[in-house]
């Protein structure tokens, strides 16, 4: 009787243990954040180039930020993506690759005005277009150096006003248009709560707040997931990402992962200087390196 009695406690504890061990383990397997890790095809030399999408596919990437073409002095984005045979052959090598376009940048805002451009609305609407013909959900529209409310605080009136009209157009698209500014958190926010849009967000970049001495770890968090729409997950060129000493990845992904944040991580600059136009080793080591971070 006393060995009968053991025996079932025995296999009491065993079963109790492995169910909660179980229990545990797909708690473990629910807490994991899905991140995805993205390249810029302008960064890697391959500006809506049709072989971005087998070069990312050999780096490991999950997906490719497509940029609308060059700007300058012209009317439009040098937009190959308006042309259907373009769009079709993108959309295919896209599919063959196994490969995600989670966002179109207009690069071209980083050295152009935002608020000088008489036909900023179809420059956006343009951008709106070929996001719906990639399934992309993110344009990245950087208020670059012309558009520094730092430098230019004048121009801040004109420019919420835009940004409102452009944000309003990209919501009723189901769509989001991430801007770039060289604001800190906190006046990044007040910035939102002036422009007052839902598809108005913040597309986050390490190197701001690296460069300019910030805590990007507390940026993140005051800003909040439901503010940040994508993030450029790089610093300036200099180093590689797993050398940079004055970037700590895992403590980024402990604060994403507090904030239940969730989403792109595009890799944009962070090149080895020493080796700058080495584009496979450079991507390729910082996919690696966030994948072991963050996957």
């Amino acid at each position: 009787m006393k060995a009968r009695f053991a025996l079932l406690l025995v296999l009491y504890l065993f079963f109790g243990l492995a169910v909660e061990a179980g229990t545990l383990s797909n708690s473990k397997k629910r807490s994991v954040r899905p991140y995805k890790i993205a390249v810029c095809d302008w960064m890697v030399l391959k500006r809506q180039k049709i072989g971005i999408f087998e070069l990312v596919k050999g780096l490991g990437a999950d997906g490719v930020e497509l940029d609308m073409g060059g700007l300058g002095k012209r009317d439009s984005f040098d937009n190959k993506l308006r042309q259907s045979h373009f769009q079709v052959l993108f959309n295919d090598k896209a599919k063959e690759y196994k490969l995600e376009v989670p966002s179109i940048a207009m690069s071209g805002f980083y050295a152009q005005s935002f608020v000088d451009r008489t036909n900023y609305v179809d420059l956006v609407a343009d951008c709106l277009n070929t996001m719906k013909v990639m399934g992309a959900k993110v344009a990245f529209l950087p208020l670059g150096v012309q558009c520094d409310l730092n430098k230019r605080p004048e121009i801040r009136p004109e420019l919420v006003k835009r940004l409102k009209r452009v944000g309003d157009m990209a919501w009723k698209e189901g769509l989001v248009i991430g801007i770039e500014t060289s604001l800190d958190a906190k006046n990044e926010l007040a910035l939102l709560r002036e422009i007052n849009s839902k598809g108005i967000k913040i597309y986050y970049n390490f190197q701001n707040a690296l460069v300019n001495g910030r805590n990007l770890y507390n940026e993140l968090q005051l800003l909040g997931k439901d503010n940040i729409c994508q993030i450029h997950c790089t610093d300036t060129d200099g180093v590689l990402l797993k050398n940079n000493t004055r970037l700590d990845m895992a403590k980024v992904k402990r604060t994403l992962d507090r904030m239940k944040w969730n989403g792109w991580l595009v890799v944009e600059r962070s090149r080895d200087t020493k080796d700058v136009h080495n584009v496979k080793r450079n991507y390729g080591m910082n996919v690696e390196y966030l994948k072991c971070i963050f996957k």
